[in-house]
């Protein structure tokens, strides 16, 4: 049994020699914690470190910028993940009934801060698929549910907003938009030009770019 919060990390067992057998195997097993207790300070430590790339690029909204922040540099690192659901937790409002995340880089976001706050959550896919309920939501919405929608990095607010009218047409109340990172290029105008509250756990500054 593996302790909640805790990754593995398996070496190579010696099969042979005084640590082979069954107790090398298990000495060979070093459990490594996920570290949900770093501190703000230290996640956006190691988000800059891990996902601040630097070139030209062309975003999503169809800006050219000279650095990058790819998401899923630190939304695939469980430590950093950990972290972030405990963050995004202390921010869920009262009330909030269920969690969304837009596919695709919503999905972890919201898992992690759904185990972190026991709250459950609703992906909401780019189209709807083309097969079995055919639907554009996958996980359980009732009218009138209180929703807080993440978002991994917002520039302009597009497709937060997108995912948000979904979430709206299907009856949800949008309590909150919560980004994980806000690069302050006009998503928290945008968001609240459409009637709804924006919040994000770290700038770009605090990032250092």
């Amino acid at each position: 049994m593996v302790p909640a919060g805790c990754t593995i990390r398996r070496g190579r067992p010696r099969l042979h020699g005084s640590g082979g057998g069954v107790a090398g195997m298990i000495r060979a097993m070093t459990v490594m914690p996920a570290r949900p207790d770093l501190s703000r300070r230290e996640v956006a430590q190691r988000i800059a470190e891990t996902s601040v790339l630097r070139g030209t690029f062309t975003l999503r909204s169809g800006r050219t910028s000279t650095w990058y922040l790819d998401k899923y540099r630190f939304s695939t690192r469980p430590e950093i993940l950990g972290a972030l659901g405990r963050l995004f937790a202390e921010r869920i409002p009262p009330g909030t009934a269920r969690l969304a995340g837009a596919e695709l880089g919503g999905i972890p976001l919201v898992a992690a801060a759904s185990l972190a706050s026991g709250l459950p959550s609703i992906f909401v896919r780019a189209k709807p698929k083309e097969y079995g309920t055919a639907r554009r939501l996958e996980g359980q919405l009732d009218r009138g549910d209180r929703v807080v929608l993440l978002e991994d990095v917002a520039t302009t607010g597009g497709q937060v907003l997108e995912a948000a009218e979904v979430l709206r047409e299907a009856g949800a109340e949008i309590v909150l938009v919560l980004a994980t990172i806000d690069r302050g290029e006009g998503a928290r105008e945008n968001v609240e030009a459409a009637g709804l509250r924006f919040d994000a756990l770290f700038t770009a500054a605090e990032l250092g770019v």
